[in-house]
């Protein structure tokens, strides 16, 4: 990969995605690169933000507005110390651009939607670590964006959920 890109890391701010993104800060993103954190809400049917950008997602939202207590407030979401703090630390370290886009919907759909609409280089997401038949019972989120996404999938595994 060359410099100046797109890297989307998803976050739902549970412990694998949290993994996904230290991974990402850490091994993946370098000076010039653009951090992506994707969040994805449920969609509620009666919510007016949900309508307004319910195909394109939230507008771009800088890593310094998304701190503020009115913007998250603004997009129904709990900011999560640890995760802006990594993002904070991994901003100034690698001297990289951190950028938050919120979609409403499904999980498995709005990530590979994301990868199209951001024209991004690569996805970085966690694992729950369900077993084989988990995922076919409940269905896996990793599973189907490494099937459908346009650009290469890391997925990070939570190494307490498998032993190590």
């Amino acid at each position: 990969m060359t410099k100046d890109r797109k890297i989307g890391v998803a976050v739902d701010f549970s412990r694998g995605s949290k993994l996904a993104l230290k991974w990402a800060i850490d091994n993946l993103i370098d000076k010039g690169d653009t951090l992506y954190m994707i969040h994805i809400k449920p969609f509620v049917e009666d919510e007016s933000r949900n309508l307004l950008w319910s195909t394109t997602g939230s507008p771009l939202i800088p890593l310094s507005e998304f701190r503020e207590k009115e913007v998250a407030q603004k997009y129904d979401v709990e900011l999560d110390p640890e995760v802006l703090n990594m993002l904070d630390t991994g901003c100034r370290q690698k001297h990289v651009t951190v950028v938050v886009k919120i979609y409403w919907g499904d999980a498995r759909d709005k990530l590979c939607a994301a990868v199209g609409d951001l024209k991004l280089d690569c996805l970085v997401m966690g694992s729950r670590g369900l077993g084989t038949i988990q995922r076919v019972v409940l269905g896996s989120v990793t599973s189907h964006v490494m099937a459908a996404a346009t650009c290469p999938v890391t997925i990070v595994k939570d190494p307490a959920s498998h032993g190590f």
